[in-house]
C-alpha cells in the first residue's frame, strides 16, 4: 500500500493537479482557507492514470468491501472514476447529489438503489468529510447498508478522521497529505521554505490565515 501512496501522490504532481498559494489562500466551501489545493478532476484526463487510479481503488474494495452490491460516487467529483471501478468490479452504479434536485422526481439519489442494498462510496478528496459523510447519510436514510468508502486523497484532518469514526465509516485512501508533501519536497515541487507552513496549516486548518 506504501508504494501505490507514493505512487499516486506522484502522479498528482506530475499532472500539476497540486497549486500552491500562500499568498492568495483558497476558500473551501467550509470557510476554512488554504495554501495549498489539490484537483483530482485532471486525473479523467490522462487516460492511463485514470485506469491506474480506477484498478487501484476497485483492489481497494475487493480487499475491504467484498460484499458490497451497489458501487455509488459522491457527485460531481467522484461519478466519472466510480462508474470505471464500477466497470472494473461489473457493479451496479449510483450516484448522490449534494442536495435533492429541485426540479422532476427531487431525487438526491440517482440510479437504482434497492432496500438493504450494501453500498460501497467512492470519493475523490476527504477534506473535513462533511460532504462525503452528507453522502453516506443519504444512502442510509434511503436503506442502504454503507459497507465504507475509498478516496484517492485525503488531507487526513483530525477533524475528519474524527466525523468518519463518529459516523462509522471505514475509509481508506489511496494517498494522503503527509505522502504528498513528503514526494513533493523529494523531487522540488515545493519550496523547502514553504514546508513548515504547509505542515502548520495541516494541524490547524480551521484557524489558519484569519489573522491574514
Amino acid at each position: 500500500m506504501e508504494k501505490i501512496e507514493k505512487k499516486v501522490a506522484e502522479s498528482l504532481l506530475e499532472i500539476k493537479a497540486v497549486t500552491l498559494s500562500p499568498e492568495k489562500p483558497y476558500t473551501w466551501a467550509s470557510g476554512w482557507k488554504s495554501p495549498i489545493y489539490c484537483d483530482n478532476r485532471k486525473i479523467l484526463s490522462y487516460p492511463k492514470l485514470r485506469r491506474e487510479i480506477a484498478k487501484w481503488i476497485a483492489e481497494t474494495v475487493k480487499e475491504n468491501f467484498k460484499e458490497s452490491d451497489i458501487v455509488a460516487g459522491v457527485a460531481t467529483g467522484a461519478i466519472a472514476i466510480g462508474i470505471l471501478v464500477a466497470e472494473i468490479l461489473e457493479k451496479p452504479f449510483i450516484y448522490v447529489r449534494p442536495k435533492p434536485k429541485d426540479h422532476g422526481t427531487g431525487a438526491m439519489i440517482e440510479g437504482v438503489l434497492p432496500e438493504g442494498a450494501k453500498v460501497v462510496v467512492i470519493e475523490d478528496l476527504i477534506s473535513t468529510g462533511n460532504s462525503s459523510l452528507s453522502a453516506v447519510d443519504a444512502l442510509r436514510r434511503s436503506g442502504a447498508i454503507v459497507s465504507g468508502m475509498v478516496a484517492i486523497f485525503s488531507y487526513n484532518f483530525p477533524q475528519s478522521r474524527e466525523a468518519f469514526e463518529n459516523a462509522n465509516v471505514e475509509l481508506h485512501t489511496l494517498t494522503n497529505y503527509d505522502t504528498l508533501l513528503d514526494m513533493a519536497q523529494s523531487c522540488g515541487y515545493i519550496r523547502e521554505e514553504d514546508m513548515e507552513l504547509l505542515r502548520e496549516w495541516r494541524y490547524s486548518p480551521a484557524n489558519w490565515g484569519k489573522n491574514e
